[in-house]
């Protein structure tokens, strides 16, 4: 069943809303925009009918204060109001409401343009649901492009998802970088760290398959593909005029070789100037790298890639990463039943 709040300081109003609307979906009645908000901390609704004139604060300053929160913005807004006037409506709209509603209002009125949002916001997140899942199986069919070429590597791109996974939400549990964390759309970013190593494309299969222990002149051209791969996917970003989860793809390709001390490549960059993208992912992809066995070195116990990680905090790790990572060092070991996508049901419910 659908929720929505009713907000509204005449209780007469509240409670014609709230009796045309109740049979079909779970409303609560609010007197006040400041009862709102205390009551957004426990529960989002699925659409909020605000009234206008309201004292200490009102709706336009409610309004505003919503789409600001990066957890409550795209949560419609209808306008309750008295004033039939093009220029309150004109400044709603601009602000984000979705629709105007005059008082006194019709209950069949009343519920037929709630009917009519909430089906519309349904389809707009099916919509929404359905181009996130061409994208991510798009990238998932370049990723497994990559990996096939890459012999030696076998699995890499999956379990480094794995373990940034796993990184990422022990960062926003802990508070550490929450703040940028929040900022970030993890539907897009997660599947996109399967495009950092996307520019191994542009490396000849002797380099990347070779037996041996690279020259030093194969291991610069192996370098070659942070900077490869940038160039791929702001190829991508310019046909598709796509950007959004493609930004997250690009940082995760250029900068995860970098290292926390500046010695790193390609751009030799230090501390926070690196992106925390990378940063993230710089210690899945040494993890992944230690652990397993390539044909010129014998894998790591993941005991012993735990205290390199260790011992290289703040050298070419950002140590409160590092200090992350020992918090779920086994979460890795276990890696195989981490599942990204029901954690992610998970967080898009807190």
């Amino acid at each position: 069943m659908k929720t929505i709040f009713i907000v509204d300081d005449n209780s007469s109003n509240l409670i014609i809303a709230n009796k045309a609307l109740s049979k079909i979906y779970r409303t609560y009645s609010l007197l006040s925009a400041e009862k709102m908000f205390t009551l957004l901390e426990e529960i989002k609704p699925d659409l909020i009918l605000l009234d206008v004139e309201m004292p200490v604060m009102n709706g336009f300053e409610a309004l505003s204060i919503l789409k600001k929160d990066d957890k409550l913005k795209s949560i419609p807004v209808v306008f309750l109001t008295a004033r039939n006037d093009a220029e309150s409506e004109t400044r709603g709209f601009e602000m984000g409401a979705v629709d105007f509603l005059i008082k006194p209002f019709s209950p069949p009125v009343l519920l037929k343009r709630i009917e009519m949002h909430i089906e519309t916001d349904k389809i707009i997140k099916e919509s929404l649901q359905s181009v996130r899942q061409v994208h991510n199986a798009t990238i998932n069919i370049i990723a497994n492009m990559v990996e096939n070429r890459d012999k030696v590597t076998g699995g890499h791109i999956d379990r480094t998802q794995k373990y940034l996974a796993i990184l990422v939400f022990e960062l926003l549990r802990t508070g550490v970088y929450s703040e940028e964390i929040l900022s970030w759309n993890l539907e897009e970013l997660l599947p996109s760290a399967q495009l950092h190593d996307v520019g191994k494309i542009a490396i000849s299969d002797l380099v990347l398959n070779k037996a041996d222990k690279l020259t030093d002149g194969e291991f610069e051209l192996i370098k070659k593909h942070c900077e490869a791969g940038e160039i791929i996917i702001e190829g991508i970003i310019k046909k598709a005029n796509e950007d959004g989860f493609l930004n997250h793809a690009k940082r995760f390709a250029g900068y995860h070789h970098e290292r926390w001390d500046g010695t790193g490549y390609p751009r030799r960059l230090a501390k926070e100037k690196i992106p925390l993208e990378a940063r993230i992912m710089a210690i899945a992809d040494v993890y992944d790298a230690l652990v397993s066995e390539r044909p010129y070195k014998k894998s790591f116990t993941h005991e012993q890639a735990i205290e390199i990680i260790k011992e290289a905090s703040g050298t070419q790790f950002d140590p409160k990463i590092v200090d992350a990572f020992l918090n779920v060092a086994n979460d890795f070991l276990e890696h195989a039943g981490f599942d990204v996508a029901k954690l992610l049901d998970i967080y898009n419910e807190i």
